[in-house]
């Protein structure tokens, strides 16, 4: 899993997970006690409410995303930009600053006045957003959407017969269609996905949110950071039939377990509670990391075949292998040639299943057969990473 750096601050598995804020300057955003159109009022709510409560994110949106209003130009984002830009010269906290915009326009004019990230509701369908966030070295979030500015999150509108295939479109469900939406112009060193939770379209369902959720550990595959947005959304108050004002308990519960399943970043309208929840997922998350002369091992958290057939196509392996892998799965980089033919040779014996593809190789077998090939390769320098992770997963 590759770690982000946000203008110092790092996200990734090694790392606590970090909490998003938020902060509206447009008047027609739904959550009213998030919105400031007045710098000096909104640097203290940043201050006070956001920054104060343990937020290592601030995200500044410009409009709000509903689906039911007009969207905004770049140049009218252009126009709300000012009091962003007032907002952050005036906050005293020590936090990173990121824009919520669909345009590589507003991105670029909102970082060279101060912003450290940017928040892409669109996905990259401003062609120009990767080439901006690469020109200045910044993280970005991107969310799944289709190669349209003005529907942002409308994954299942997407022609996906034109856009991949006829056959593909047929076989694909709603988790298939939010991954490849995020493949769109690619990803930069810096990005970080979001499988874009919330009612974005009148076509998404209340099912597709639940399906996301329940495959998060999936958005793994892309070896990036994942952030979710999944305060008092619809998907969760339906389940303890809450409204949005009471909702904040069943918001809290979902967090604790979307750190689990491989979140990173939680974006939040109640930080201090959020702070909390997501320490409590933290804290039973397994994940290994490991690192020794260039050789890295991560325990990939794959549950099911589709999770694991995710990583593989990442590191350019065969996935029919991938109901094969059972118990623990690891990600194993940088090992020499020699040591990689050994580890096949020991895999050979001992039943444990190692796919390789030119991004590294995955390893994956009962806990038995972990232990087993563990004790085989002790000693041996080049896998001490590998059989240290296995130990200490496989004693948790």
């Amino acid at each position: 899993m590759q770690t982000v750096d946000a203008a110092g601050l790092q996200i990734g598995d090694d790392q606590p997970p970090r909490i998003m804020g938020v902060l509206n300057v447009s008047k027609e955003s739904p959550y009213s006690p998030s919105v400031y159109d007045d710098p000096a009022e909104a640097a203290a709510y940043v201050d006070e409410e956001l920054v104060g409560e343990g937020a290592d994110i601030v995200d500044i949106g410009l409009e709000s995303a509903n689906k039911r209003l007009d969207v905004l130009s770049a140049e009218e984002e252009l126009d709300r930009l000012d009091i962003a830009l007032e907002t952050i010269e005036s906050v005293s906290g020590d936090a990173v600053y990121s824009i919520e915009t669909r345009y590589a326009e507003v991105a670029e004019a909102a970082i060279e006045g101060g912003f450290d990230m940017v928040n892409d509701i669109c996905g990259f369908a401003d062609p120009e957003m990767p080439a901006v966030c690469r020109e200045y070295d910044v993280a970005v979030a991107k969310m799944a959407s289709p190669p349209d500015l003005e529907r942002p999150g409308a994954v299942e509108e997407t022609d996906w017969a034109a856009r991949r295939s006829p056959e593909w479109a047929e076989s694909a469900d709603y988790v298939d269609q939010v991954y490849e939406a995020l493949k769109q112009n690619g990803l930069t060193e810096k990005t970080i996905v979001d499988p874009a939770f919330g009612g974005w379209s009148e076509a998404k369902t209340i099912r597709d949110d639940h399906a996301t959720f329940e495959r998060l550990r999936e958005f793994r595959g892309f070896g990036r950071p994942i952030l979710v947005s999944i305060n008092r959304k619809n998907f969760l108050r339906t389940i303890a039939d809450r409204s949005t004002e009471a909702a904040l308990p069943v918001s809290l519960a979902a967090t604790a377990m979307a750190v689990e399943r491989g979140a990173h970043i939680v974006r939040t309208h109640d930080v201090a509670e959020t702070v909390d929840a997501a320490r409590i997922g933290e804290a039973f998350t397994e994940r290994a990391y490991e690192a020794d002369d260039g050789v890295t091992v991560t325990e990939l958290d794959a549950r099911h075949s589709g999770e694991v057939s995710r990583h593989l196509e990442r590191l350019g392996a065969a996935t029919g292998v991938s109901e094969a892998y059972v118990g623990r799965v690891f990600e194993v980089a940088g090992l020499a040639p020699e040591a990689a033919s050994t580890l096949a040779a020991v895999a050979e014996e001992t039943g444990l299943v190692v796919s390789a593809g030119d991004g590294g190789a995955v390893v994956g077998g009962r806990p038995d057969t972990l232990r087993a090939v563990a004790t085989e390769l002790s000693g041996t320098a080049a896998f001490e990473p590998l059989v240290e992770a296995i130990h200490t997963t496989l004693s948790e």
